[in-house]
């Protein structure tokens, strides 16, 4: 990953930061909140049978943290194409052979 400049790669940093911050504040919310501090408001409420506040803690908050990680790849793909710094793929499959290649012949003695 290369930046045009020190700005760029501080605004991208930046930019990312903040991304994970919310995310975690979200994750934070729905794990902890949802399953320990609001688990008595939210009991009051059924679900499949059982009570959401104990759902939230047993496999809600797995769900979202699912969800969570997929939403980090769509926006960080978002972000790396902002600052021009995405990996094309023809690009990471041609060096990933030629590294093959390169060990391949380093195993057989090759320089």
């Amino acid at each position: 990953m290369s930046f045009k400049n020190k700005q760029l790669a501080s605004d991208y940093w930046r930019e990312n930061l903040k991304l994970m911050f919310t995310l975690l504040v979200i994750w934070f919310v729905v794990s902890f909140g949802c399953g320990i501090l609001f688990v008595d408001e939210l009991n009051q409420i059924r679900m499949g049978g059982f009570k959401l506040g104990f759902w939230f803690a047993q496999q809600g908050a797995i769900y979202v943290f699912l969800a969570l990680i997929f939403v980090y790849v769509y926006k960080m793909n978002q972000l790396d194409h902002k600052y021009d710094v995405y990996e094309d793929d023809d690009v990471a499959e041609t060096a990933g052979k030629t590294d093959v290649a390169g060990e391949a012949q380093q195993l057989q003695g090759g320089h």
